[in-house]
């Protein structure tokens, strides 16, 4: 750790800014203050500049928007600020010591970005009694659908994906193909294990209409035998929810927008729902922390005498 050397650093790159760029006096000013704090925070884990990596700066980002015990969290625009200063402080350091910028593929949170819808459990449940809960091959697929991609986060086309072979029996995880062909194994639980062999045993056999189990190897099928589509299952999620009464609004992404909120909301750390759903960033999982935030919020000013 050499917060003297991290110091002087800074005021090198803000006579380059003020140099080759001419900022003004005041965004230099913010620019010291978003960098003293990245220094400050690196301190914490006995870190300067010069030895950090992408993951200290994804934590650091986080830290902006989630604030901590001495600090509150900033505004997107802020911490699009700070994360801003620190790019290209990095980028200056690794161009003057020709060495390795670790904030090249950090992108700055972008104002007004949308945050995902998630489900109250209550609507989860409402959508898989949509699925219907008697022993017709339509209600034992789509039960182990809706089942499937709320146990495992899981995005559609991985689910529809999902071949025979990777079905275990018992089924206690499942291993995932995602964006890239990146692989990734998520663990099923009681609910959706269940809901699985049931169609396996009872309704996927009636589907194949007599073809050979080795011929059609996808684990969920359409009524004509053949593998679901992507497009398919969007919309058997959609009957299920209006079916089971649910009136929020729905993206192919619900389920997985929820299993990631609800995991959060029970304190599931974000390092393990970021491996969970397959991110390569912790940066991107981000996003749910905030959900969970607006959430303690809305609690916090309907709850407290004095919030208002």
């Amino acid at each position: 750790m050499n917060s003297s050397l991290d110091s002087a650093n800074v005021e090198l790159f803000l006579d380059h800014l003020t140099v080759e760029r001419g900022l003004s006096r005041n965004t230099l000013l913010a620019y010291r203050r978003d960098l003293q704090r990245y220094i400050d925070f690196l301190e914490v884990s006995g870190k300067s500049t010069a030895v950090a990596i992408e993951r200290d700066i994804e934590e650091f980002l986080m830290h902006l928007r989630t604030g901590s015990e001495n600090s509150a969290p900033l505004s997107v625009s802020s911490a699009a600020r700070s994360i801003i200063a620190v790019r290209g402080f990095h980028k200056f350091l690794a161009r003057e010591n020709r060495s390795n910028d670790p904030a090249a593929h950090i992108h700055p949170p972008t104002p007004g970005r949308r945050l995902p819808k998630a489900l109250a459990v209550s609507e989860i449940e409402g959508m898989i009694a949509g699925a219907g809960s008697g022993e017709s091959v339509q209600s034992l697929r789509d039960r182990a659908l809706i089942e499937l991609l709320y146990a495992t986060g899981a995005r559609v086309s991985e689910i529809v994906s999902l071949d025979v072979d990777q079905i275990k029996t018992p089924l206690q995880s499942l291993r995932l193909f995602g964006k890239g062909g990146k692989e990734r194994v998520v663990p099923v639980g009681n609910f959706a294990a269940q809901a699985v062999s049931d169609y396996l045993v009872r309704a996927r056999p009636a589907l194949l209409k007599g073809k050979s189990e080795s011929k059609e190897r996808k684990v969920f099928l359409n009524l004509r035998g053949t593998p679901l589509s992507r497009q398919s299952a969007w919309e058997i999620v959609r009957s299920c929810a209006i079916k089971g009464g649910v009136t929020t609004e729905l993206s192919p992404h619900s389920l997985r927008h929820s299993f990631a909120t609800h995991l959060l909301d029970g304190g599931a750390d974000i390092r393990t729902v970021q491996e969970l759903l397959g991110h390569a960033s912790v940066a991107t999982t981000q996003i749910y922390t905030l959900v969970t935030i607006d959430r303690l919020r809305e609690a916090y000013l309907l709850a407290h005498p004095r919030a208002k």
